[in-house]
Parts: structure tokens; C-alpha cells; sequence
């Protein structure tokens, strides 16, 4: 069985953040493995064991100075990685993500694609299912666990009310949740084995996608970044048989009511 695992290198949560002069997140500096993709990392490695044998394949696009989160993937236990890394993305928008990302998986044949539900810098949580449309691939989303029986994917969904059980037929693409499995922590020999480990470089030209990805192709633009305001103190009432008309009267100074 051969699986793709859609990861994202992002800088580390534990530095201060900024943002450049076209008002994108600053990657200039130490990136990680993305945490919420440690878990599409551990499911396809645990989907490739039951499976008697296989490959992982990692796939990414970013800045390729710092492959760090790349090694991190291959320590665990992947067998190769692709990252796309282009000046020309910059200013991409979600879409384009899609679009580059499906590109590199369009190279090989998959049986499963994984991904996390949403990146830990972006929060946007369409990309996924973005890559599936191009595809032509059924996606399922939020999966809680998953199992592949002969050539189908079935997953337990989760929901706000509980769990639906979902079933596609394989090749599909399956976002997971946090918690879907234990990510393992890699050891001494798999960082080592690690650094022989393919790690394939693309650009933009290698996809035929020049113009239409990065800030050429993008739909969205971000025109200004502000702070949140500062969260004001409260008001604070002393009950003197009057408290109900005054929280009425605040409720409709706020047009709840």
C-alpha cells in the first residue's frame, strides 16, 4: 500500500511571530513539522504495517532552506519526501496550495492521501478538500479512525453529535483529527536514517504551473494585519433588587434583546 501524507513545515509556535511587508507570515526562521500532521504521519505508517508493506510518502510546499519538519516526517518512519519550493509562491492562497499539491501527487499513483483537518498557521481547513476536487478523488473529513478493507477506506467520522461511519472506495483522500492515533516519537537510529533518506526538490516550472500558482494565481490577498483589541474590564453590579432590569438594560445596549 502506498499512502501520501499532506504536510506543512510552519514556524516555531514557541518564537515570536511576525509578518513581512506584503503582510504574509514571516518564514524566515526556525520551521517544524506542523504537530497536527504528526497524525496523518503515524496513521499512514500504521495503515502501511497492517497492510503487509508499502511506501509513505510525504509531500509539502514551502521554503526548502529548512527541511527540518521534512526530516522529522522521515525520522518517524516515512520512506521519501517532496517538497515544492519556488520564490514564485509567494503569496499563495489556499487554492494554489491545492493546485501545487495536487500537481506533485498527480506524478504517483496513491492509494489513500491523508492530511490534517487544518494547518496550525493558517486555519483555513479547505486545502484538503481542494486537492481532492482537482483530483477527482472522494475526500472524507474529521476522521477519528480509520481502516482499509481490501479497496475501501472506512472511517469514523466525527461529528458534533457523535460519530458517522463513512466508507469510500480506494484511491480517496481522508483528513484526520488530533487524537486519531499516538504519534511515535522518533528514535536515535530513525533521525539518522533520516538524513539518507530521499528528499525530492521541486519548482513551479517542474509542474507546469507557472502563473497560475502564488500570487499571480491567488483569488485572496491579505491587505492589512491589525492587533485584536485589548479585552476591556467588565462591569461589575451589586444586586440591590434592581439586577434583572439592569441586566435587561445591558442586553439591549448590546441588541441582544
Amino acid at each position: 500500500m502506498n499512502i501520501a501524507v499532506c504536510v506543512k513545515q510552519i514556524p516555531d509556535p514557541a518564537a515570536p511571530q511576525s509578518f513581512d511587508s506584503s503582510n504574509n507570515l514571516n518564514r524566515s526562521g526556525k520551521l517544524i513539522l506542523d504537530e497536527a500532521d504528526t497524525y496523518g504521519v503515524e496513521m499512514a505508517l500504521q495503515l502501511v504495517d497492517k497492510a503487509g508493506g508499502g511506501e509513505v510518502t510525504v509531500v509539502s510546499m514551502g521554503s526548502a532552506a529548512d527541511v527540518a519538519g521534512l526530516r522529522t516526517a522521515l525520522a518517524m518512519g516515512a520512506t521519501k519526501a517532496v517538497i515544492v519550493s519556488d520564490d514564485s509562491l509567494r503569496g499563495s492562497d489556499a487554492l494554489s496550495t491545492a493546485k501545487v499539491l495536487a500537481a506533485v501527487l498527480k506524478r504517483e499513483s496513491f492509494d489513500l492521501i491523508l492530511a490534517a483537518t487544518e494547518s496550525s498557521d493558517g486555519y483555513t481547513g479547505t486545502t484538503p478538500v481542494q486537492v481532492a476536487e482537482l483530483l477527482g478523488l472522494p475526500s472524507i473529513t474529521f476522521a477519528k479512525a480509520v481502516a482499509i478493507d481490501a479497496s475501501t477506506v472506512k472511517v469514523s467520522r466525527q461529528t458534533e453529535e457523535g460519530y458517522d461511519e463513512v466508507a469510500a472506495r480506494l484511491p480517496a483522500l481522508v483528513t484526520v483529527t488530533a487524537g486519531v492515533v499516538e504519534p511515535r516519537y522518533s528514535s536515535f537510529k530513525g533521525i539518522m536514517a533520516a538524513k539518507s533518506k530521499p528528499l525530492e526538490t521541486l519548482s513551479v516550472a517542474d509542474l507546469g504551473l507557472e502563473g497560475q500558482v502564488g500570487a499571480a494565481g491567488a483569488r485572496e490577498e491579505i491587505v492589512s494585519v491589525v492587533a485584536s483589541e485589548s479585552r476591556q474590564a467588565g462591569e461589575k453590579y451589586v444586586d440591590e433588587g434592581d439586577g434583572a432590569e439592569k441586566v435587561v438594560s445591558f442586553l439591549e445596549s448590546i441588541k441582544v434583546l
